[in-house]
C-alpha cells in the first residue's frame, strides 16, 4: 500500500476529487494548507501599503491506496491539478506499513 499526498491549487480540488472518483476512489482526506516554494509567495497593496505574502493558500490531499493503484491515481491528480503555471504543487509516494479499520478491525488493503 502506498500513500499518496498531493499539494494542489485550491481551485482545481474538484477536478482531482471527480479524476480520482473515475478510478474508484473515493475516500480521502482534504486539508487548507499554506505554504510556498519556487514562487516564493507575491507582493500585495493593501489601504496603500506594499506588503508581501509568503505564504499562499493550498490544498492537501491525503489518500491510500493498493500499489496497482498508484501510478492511475498520480497521473490522475497531476493530469487534473497541472495548469501549467508556477505554483501548480507536488505530489508524493510513500510506503503505509499497514492500516486498521477502527469499526470493523479489518487490516491491510481490506482496511483501504
Amino acid at each position: 500500500m502506498k500513500k499518496i499526498e498531493a499539494i494542489i491549487k485550491p481551485f482545481k480540488l474538484e477536478d482531482v476529487k471527480e479524476g480520482l472518483a473515475g478510478l474508484g476512489i473515493e475516500g480521502m482526506t482534504v486539508s487548507e494548507v499554506k505554504g510556498f516554494g519556487r514562487q516564493k509567495g507575491h507582493t500585495e497593496i493593501y489601504r496603500g501599503s506594499e506588503y508581501t505574502v509568503d505564504f499562499l493558500p493550498k490544498i492537501k490531499i491525503e489518500l491510500v491506496v493498493a500499489d496497482n493503484i498508484v501510478q492511475p491515481a498520480t497521473e490522475a491528480i497531476i493530469k487534473a491539478a497541472k495548469t501549467g503555471k508556477i505554483g501548480d504543487g507536488k505530489v508524493f509516494v510513500s510506503s503505509i506499513e499497514n492500516v486498521i479499520r477502527i469499526r470493523t478491525g479489518e487490516t491491510g488493503e481490506a482496511a483501504v
